[in-house]
């Protein structure tokens, strides 16, 4: 909700939330120390401090720190430039610390049960409860950065419109954004394994995430039926309540009423601001048309099966933009003829359609060409540090991605 208390209609505004992790500058082993970044640059540790236009706030990893959009912006186009600006600052802060920032959505090496240290300042209960129910000393917890799109609705019925849209579109998303190949210095043969750690680490409670696909839900009161059994089934283990709130729905895309707006959860972090704006300019873009109002359009969008959108996801979490798609009644209700064809070929047909008419696209388009034609980053990772890397090799290629994201370029599969 923009900071004058105006609610926004669909598309009228783009909230965008980034995540980096703190390395050191020369081991690139994660650095907690989040914390002293903020208290440099403000005087005092805070949960959130406010710049201007952008905003910077902790996570619950002291190795992270989230930079955002200070509210709703009116466009994506200029944001890549903001988000450069404040990662600058933040390795101007961290170099007499002997620190860097590193993008991607894992850190390809870190052992989270020895190196995970929790946020020890204000808010920490929220944190403590979660770890205490579902013990945070796991990549799933501890070792996840990821770019968070948000996008407004006005009414009742701008929501089920957008939450149809969005619903859709989630199962494609490790296609464009997965980063995330290595584990603990391994590649696990799947090339979005933060989602596939995401997918389990609320075992525990199964309803807090359900099948990360939300569920058919079109309504404000439908919604909050939803969020009752998800309070209801973590009250014997929450009995204070601490986190009965709507964010710890941890659907792929969660509503979020208290501002108005859809948060989506699934997009990996890429290696430079540019990428992430170019990426979320490909989902909004593809969100903004599936939002046509037409009965029959609708109808189809809203009839898709959580169940069928859940395994096109798993398979998608795993080959990322090579996902094969054959649900004809997909491909239809995306707008597509119903040949299969590959996950990269549907964003492909999908960008050309939707996001390349736009007058501000050109700069995104050059971004999405590296991504669709070379393929997701995990992919060109792999192709740099190879399937079986050895420390150097995963090393150089990480440095070479910490670069990436100081000097705001885009990493290659082919250096």
């Amino acid at each position: 909700m923009p900071r004058d208390g105006r609610i926004l209609g669909l598309f009228e505004g783009y909230g965008i939330e980034l995540e980096y992790m703190i390395v050191d500058a020369e081991t690139l082993d994660v650095q907690p120390i989040a914390d002293r970044v903020i208290e440099a640059e403000h005087g005092s540790v805070e949960n959130e401090i406010e710049r201007g236009p952008m905003a910077w706030s902790n996570e619950l990893a002291r190795h992270l720190i989230e930079l955002k959009t200070n509210g709703p912006q009116p466009r994506l186009f200029g944001l890549a430039e903001d988000f450069g600006g404040e990662v600058d600052r933040i390795d101007a802060l961290l170099a007499p610390l002997g620190a860097r920032l590193m993008p991607t959505a894992m850190h390809p090496w870190m052992d989270p049960t020895r190196e995970f240290r929790m946020w020890p300042h204000c808010g920490s209960q929220i944190y403590q409860a979660f770890d205490r129910i579902f013990d945070c000393r796991g990549h799933g917890w501890a070792n996840l950065q990821s770019s968070h799109l948000n996008l407004p609705f006005a009414s009742d019925e701008e929501f089920g419109r957008l939450h149809a849209a969005v619903r859709a579109i989630l199962p494609l998303l490790p296609a464009l954004a997965a980063s995330s190949p290595f584990v603990e210095g391994r590649h696990p043969g799947i090339l979005d394994a933060r989602l596939d750690f995401y997918r389990s680490n609320a075992r525990r409670v199964p309803s807090v995430t359900g099948q990360v696909i939300p569920e058919p839900v079109f309504t404000r009161s439908g919604y909050e039926a939803l969020l009752e059994t998800i309070y209801g089934d973590l009250a014997p283990l929450d009995p204070a309540g601490t986190l009965r709130h709507e964010w710890v729905n941890a659907r792929g895309c969660i509503a979020r009423f208290d501002r108005m707006a859809l948060e989506i959860r699934l997009l990996d972090m890429q290696e430079c601001p540019c990428a992430d704006l170019a990426v979320a300019a490909a989902v909004s873009g593809v969100a903004r048309a599936l939002c046509d109002p037409a009965p029959a359009h609708q109808a189809r969008l809203r009839s898709l099966e959580t169940r069928r959108l859940a395994q096109l996801f798993t398979r998608a979490t795993a080959d990322a933009e090579s996902a094969r798609v054959e649900d004809r009644g997909y491909l239809l209700a995306l707008g597509l003829d119903g040949e299969t064809r590959s996950a990269g070929e549907i964003w492909r047909a999908l960008v050309d359609r939707h996001v390349a008419p736009e007058p501000e696209a050109t700069k995104h388009l050059e971004t999405l060409e590296v991504i669709l034609g070379e393929g997701c980053l995990s992919r060109r990772i792999l192709r740099r540090a190879g399937q079986r890397p050895t420390r150097d090799a995963l090393t150089s290629a990480y440095r070479e991605l910490c670069d990436c994201l100081r000097e705001r370029r885009l990493f290659r599969a082919v250096g």
